[in-house]
């Protein structure tokens, strides 16, 4: 008697008992039909059997959405690599390269709806030298530059490569995508850069392996100009 007293039957216990007694409910088949519960639904009492449904109906529906989500980020994704096919094509396309950094612009600003593309290139050849594209960036945004392993995106604090864009006092956030001609850890030979006002449209919690992918087509494309 003391000992059940100092150690009283618990929840735990009772759980356990009847986890490892299925027949428990076949002897006492009374209490499945006597046990109440509080919809949450309808804050009015129901049976076990009822409440056991809601619950699964529950569990259906969240599954149902979390499957339309998967469904809707494999359709976007499918969209998206779409778009860098085509995009990849046009710039093979291009023959001429004097026009290929301001067509490289052009183009992921149409093909990915972002409202501002700035790009600077370092080291090109002397014909090359006249494109806007060219134009001197300081030693600080050149080894900023080589310092990224991979894109960066985040709200705008005052980077540099924002003075490149045509309305700097609207971006508030941004990608900063560095361009490298041959290893991961070479230097950069170029920074491109996609801005927009919106602070959630390029955010630090977000995936870059599509930036990336851009990244290194720019790249490519503009290793010709060295």
């Amino acid at each position: 008697m003391n000992q059940a007293l100092n150690n009283p039957i618990t929840e735990d216990d009772i759980a356990h008992y009847l986890s490892n007694t299925p027949d428990f409910f076949q002897r006492h088949a009374e209490l499945l039909a006597a046990v109440q519960f509080t919809s949450p639904h309808s804050n009015r009492a129901v049976g076990l059997q009822e409440r056991q449904a809601e619950m699964l109906r529950e569990k259906i529906k969240s599954l149902e959405q979390r499957i339309m989500e998967m469904i809707r980020h494999g359709s976007d994704n499918v969209m998206l690599s779409d778009r860098i096919l085509r995009w990849a094509r046009s710039l093979i396309m291009v023959s001429d390269f004097y026009a290929m950094p301001g067509v490289i612009e052009q183009d992921i600003q149409t093909q990915f709806s972002v409202p501002q593309v700035g790009l600077r290139l370092w080291g090109v050849a002397t014909e090359y030298s006249g494109l806007t594209a060219a134009a001197e960036v300081s030693e600080d945004a050149r080894v900023f530059a080589s310092s990224l392993m991979e894109p960066f995106c985040g709200l705008n604090t005052g980077f540099e490569a924002v003075t490149w864009l045509e309305d700097p006092s609207t971006v508030t956030s941004l990608a900063l995508i560095p361009l490298r001609g041959g290893a991961p850890a070479s230097p950069a030979f170029g920074l491109l850069v996609l801005a927009s006002p919106d602070p959630q449209r390029f955010h630090s919690g977000m995936g870059t392996d599509f930036l990336a992918r851009i990244g290194e087509l720019v790249s490519a494309a503009l290793s010709r100009l060295k």
